[in-house]
C-alpha cells in the first residue's frame, strides 16, 4: 500500500501504518494546488485540513481510499470520489472533547472579554472599570444547534457552568430532550430568540449554508453571545457583522467563511477579526485529539486492508436499488461463482451487491447476491445445472 499523508500526524502512526505493510509518505507542506501533482501511485490519501479536489483525484489513477483523518469531510470532493469508486472515510468523534473543550473557552472569553482585555494589557493599558462589564453565564441559557457528539459534550460541560441549556437538531426530540435533562426548541431561530448565548456544532453541508443568516440573527438578543466552532459556511458573514454593530453581540470564532488554507499565514478580514474573540480553526488542535484521530486512521487502514471495506465509509449508498436477492449454496470451488455471473450477465441483469460466506472447514459456502432484476427461469436452470450448486434461493 503506497499511503501519503499531506497533512501532519504523529510518527507512532507513522509506524503502525508501516507495520501494516504501508509504504508511507508525509509531506504536511502540501497544498490543494500541489496534490494533484504527487498523487502517483498512491493508493491511500491521509487529509486533516488539506482540500482534496476533483483535480487531485482524477490525477491519481491508483487512488481507492481517501481518509479524512477528522470528522466533517466538506474539503474533500465526494461526487467525484464516488463517480470513480473511490472510498472516503473519516474519524469520527475522535475530536469531540477538544471541540467542545474550545467552544467553552470561546464562551468564556467573550462573555469577559479576555482576548481585549489581554490585548490593553500587553499595550499597558488597565482598564479594570471598562472589563468589569460581564454578565456572567451561571443561571443563563446556552442555547445548543446541532446536538451530535460536539453538541453533547458542550451541554455536558455547560451544565457543569449550572447554565440551563435548550437545543436544536435535526430529529431531535422533546422525549430525546427530556431524556438529557435540556430544555427543546423546534427550530435553530427558537433557540436564538430564548437564549442568551448560542453554540454551533452542524456540519456543513447544502442545508446548513447560512443557516446562520440575518433572520436568524434579528432574533438573538441584544448582547447576546454567539460562538461557532463547526464551519464558517454555516454563517453569513455579513449578517453576523451586523449584528455585532447592531446588536452588541459578543462573539467567540474558531471558523470563517472562506478562511486560509492550514499552510497560509494571513487573515485578511481584520474587520471581523476587530471585533470577535477569535481562534484559527484550531478546535481539535490538541495532543488528546491528535492521538485519538491517528488510532482512528490506523483502524481505518487496517480494515481495509483485511476487507477491502473500510470502517467509517461516508460515500456508501445507504439504500440498494435491488429488487430481489439470489442465494446460492454451493461447493467453495474455483469457477463456481463464475459460473453464476456469467449466467447473470448474459440475463442482462447486474449484480448491486454481493457477499459470499465460507463454512467452517472451507468445503462449503453461501453467496448473496442483490439483483437488479428477477432472473429467468433458463437462467435458473443455467445456474442449478453445476455439480458444484447445492441450492438456489431467491427472496422478494
Amino acid at each position: 500500500m503506497n499511503i501519503l499523508i499531506a497533512d501532519k500526524l504523529s510518527p507512532v502512526t507513522i509506524k503502525a501504518l508501516e507495520d501494516l505493510g504501508g509504504r508511507v509518505t508525509m509531506n504536511p507542506e502540501l497544498t490543494a494546488d500541489v496534490l494533484p501533482s504527487v498523487m502517483g501511485d498512491h493508493e491511500i490519501l491521509i487529509v486533516r485540513s488539506t482540500k482534496v479536489t476533483a483535480k487531485t483525484i482524477e490525477a491519481a489513477p491508483s487512488l481507492s481510499l481517501i481518509i479524512r483523518a477528522g470528522a466533517g469531510v466538506n474539503t474533500i470532493d465526494l461526487g467525484t470520489a464516488s463517480a470513480k469508486g473511490i472510498h472516503v472515510a473519516n474519524c469520527p468523534g475522535k475530536n469531540t472533547d477538544a471541540v467542545a473543550e474550545l467552544a467553552i473557552g470561546l464562551l468564556i472569553a467573550a462573555d469577559r472579554r479576555i482576548a481585549d482585555a489581554t490585548a490593553d494589557l500587553r499595550a499597558g493599558a488597565w482598564k479594570k472599570k471598562e472589563y468589569g462589564k460581564a454578565r456572567g453565564l451561571k443561571g443563563r441559557t446556552l442555547g445548543i444547534i446541532g446536538l451530535g457528539n460536539i453538541g453533547r459534550a458542550v451541554a455536558q460541560r455547560a451544565k457543569g457552568l449550572e447554565m440551563n441549556v435548550i437545543a436544536w437538531s435535526l430529529g431531535f426530540t422533546p422525549e430525546m430532550a427530556k431524556e438529557l435533562g435540556i430544555g427543546f426548541c423546534e427550530s435553530a431561530e427558537a433557540v436564538a430568540e430564548q437564549a442568551d448565548a448560542v453554540t454551533i456544532h452542524v456540519a456543513a453541508v447544502a442545508e446548513t449554508e447560512h443557516l446562520c443568516n440575518e433572520r436568524f440573527f434579528a432574533k438573538m438578543k441584544d448582547g447576546a453571545i454567539f460562538i461557532n466552532t463547526s464551519r464558517g459556511e454555516v454563517v453569513d458573514t455579513k449578517a453576523l457583522k451586523a449584528a455585532i454593530l447592531g446588536k452588541g453581540l459578543r462573539v467567540g470564532l474558531d471558523v470563517f467563511e472562506n478562511e486560509p488554507a492550514a499552510t497560509a499565514h494571513e487573515f485578511n478580514d481584520q474587520e471581523l477579526a476587530q471585533r470577535v474573540t477569535g481562534t484559527p480553526h484550531i478546535g481539535a488542535s490538541t495532543d488528546q485529539a491528535s492521538e485519538a484521530i491517528a488510532d482512528g486512521v490506523v483502524d481505518i487502514v487496517k480494515s481495509y486492508k483485511m476487507t477491502g471495506k473500510p470502517i467509517n465509509a461516508v460515500n456508501i449508498r445507504e439504500k440498494t436499488s435491488a429488487v430481489i436477492s439470489l442465494v446460492v449454496r454451493h461447493h467453495n470451488r474455483v469457477g463456481v461463482l463464475a459460473g453464476v455471473l456469467d449466467a447473470l450477465r448474459e440475463d442482462g441483469i447486474n449484480i448491486e451487491e454481493m457477499e459470499n460466506t465460507i463454512f467452517e472447514g472451507g468445503k462449503t459456502a453461501s453467496c448473496t447476491l442483490l439483483l437488479d432484476d428477477e432472473p429467468t427461469d433458463e437462467t435458473m436452470k443455467k445456474i442449478k445445472s453445476s455439480d458444484h450448486i447445492i441450492q438456489v434461493m431467491l427472496k422478494k
